[in-house]
């Protein structure tokens, strides 16, 4: 089958299959200019190069033959997944999370590592990667010695006044150890991720291995921001394990299903101890300890099932409790932040933080790390403003 290409008039056929192939697996098959040529067999050119574009493809392709666009498409996979090291793009997963939600995304992080290990020096080999390669005798034993490098302890977290102020304790810590950590902001980012379930994304590398977290609401009616402490618990015990993936497990399920890292997880966050010299009878207990252990009330749930200090009927009629009063929440508008904001926050503040280091250096120009680093989202007037909010 064949789709036409027209210009001035002018009909040029391409093949089906090399169109498809091209665009499938990158966000530009979801602009309606694909979905419009797919019903009709027609495409302007205009719009075939505007798709070209959205998909970081050259549009030449199109007229190229199968077997070479197919070979393009292998390099450049394997080439993205480098970054990784697993081929399904999933761990413990109901959704399956698809390359191209978050192929641009994983590009751009997969630049930023390298911008940095070409341009920073004083980057040494990372002490976190690969720190629970052998597991311990117990899952404890590998929370514990995860914590002690990452400088953190329980009553660390739980001293904290907000959750909010244990997700950037612990932020700080991985990034004190050369662990990057990203996080998902809408319209500065190189794509949207709408509709798409999944929890963060661990791309690997030696030095400067990055962490992303979708943030949001993945639709597990889970509070936003103790889902991201879980989350990025569990991102850091997979570096620690050398495991690479996006991962969409939620810390809510209570099948048999639950790996060794989730364990180790509710040890981090959870301790047998502390969390056994509570009270657990109620559903407000629950909130208290998610309250005291900086999660979500679902995290504690399963936490306290699995350690046997619940049962399973419990634990599942808490979790439909605390899904319906998420669902009847009041939904407060999103602001939308200022700039030198949203870019910190997406690079991580590590990141910008060691490349305003380069650019004093005269390492990368203004211009350049205007583009580069922030992705035309920060003019160079605006740096100031920038340096200040990274701090």
């Amino acid at each position: 089958m064949w789709i036409d290409v027209l210009l001035n008039g002018t009909r040029t056929p391409i093949d089906e299959a090399v169109f498809t192939a091209l665009l499938d697996n990158s966000v530009a098959s979801t602009y309606k200019a694909y979905d419009h040529a797919m019903e009709s067999g027609s495409i302007s050119f205009t719009d075939l190069v505007f798709l070209a574009r959205k998909g970081e493809l050259p549009y030449s392709l199109f007229f190229a033959p199968l077997p070479y666009v197919e070979a393009q498409i292998k390099a450049k996979t394997d080439k993205l997944l480098s970054g990784l090291t697993k081929d399904t793009f999933s761990l413990n997963s109901r959704d399956k999370v698809h390359l191209r939600d978050i192929e641009l995304i994983v590009k751009d992080l997969l630049r930023k590592q390298e911008l940095l290990k070409k341009n920073d020096s004083t980057l040494k080999k990372n002490p976190i990667v690969g720190l629970l390669g052998k597991p311990g005798h117990s899952t404890e034993d590998d929370a514990a010695k995860l914590m002690d490098a990452l400088k953190l302890s329980h009553s660390s977290i739980s001293s904290v006044r907000r959750k909010e102020d244990a997700l950037e304790l612990m932020i700080s810590r991985l990034e004190e150890n050369q662990v990057l950590v990203s996080r998902s902001v809408n319209n500065f980012m190189p794509q949207r991720l709408t509709g798409v379930k999944f929890s963060g994304l661990a791309i690997k590398d030696t030095k400067v291995p990055y962490i992303f977290l979708a943030g949001g609401d993945h639709g597990d009616y889970q509070e936003p921001v103790g889902r991201m402490v879980f989350t990025l618990a569990l991102m850091s015990v997979l570096v620690a394990r050398k495991i690479f993936a996006p991962v969409t497990y939620d810390g809510s399920s209570t099948g048999s299903d639950v790996k060794r890292e989730y364990d180790i997880v509710g040890s981090m966050l959870m301790p047998k101890r502390e969390l056994g010299s509570l009270s657990l009878t109620s559903l407000d207990d629950l909130k208290s300890a998610a309250d005291m252990f900086k999660v979500t009330p679902s995290a504690v749930a399963v936490r306290a099932m699995r350690l046997g200090m619940i049962g399973q009927n419990a634990a599942v009629s808490h979790l439909s409790q605390l899904r319906s009063e998420y669902a009847q929440r009041e939904k407060k508008p999103m602001q939308q932040p200022k700039a030198v904001n949203a870019v910190r926050k997406y690079n991580g503040r590590e990141f910008s933080r060691r490349m305003l280091g380069v650019l004093d250096n005269g390492g990368i120009s203004t211009g350049e790390f205007c583009r580069v680093v922030c992705l035309r989202h920060i003019r160079p007037q605006q740096l100031v403003d920038f340096r200040e909010a990274v701090g």
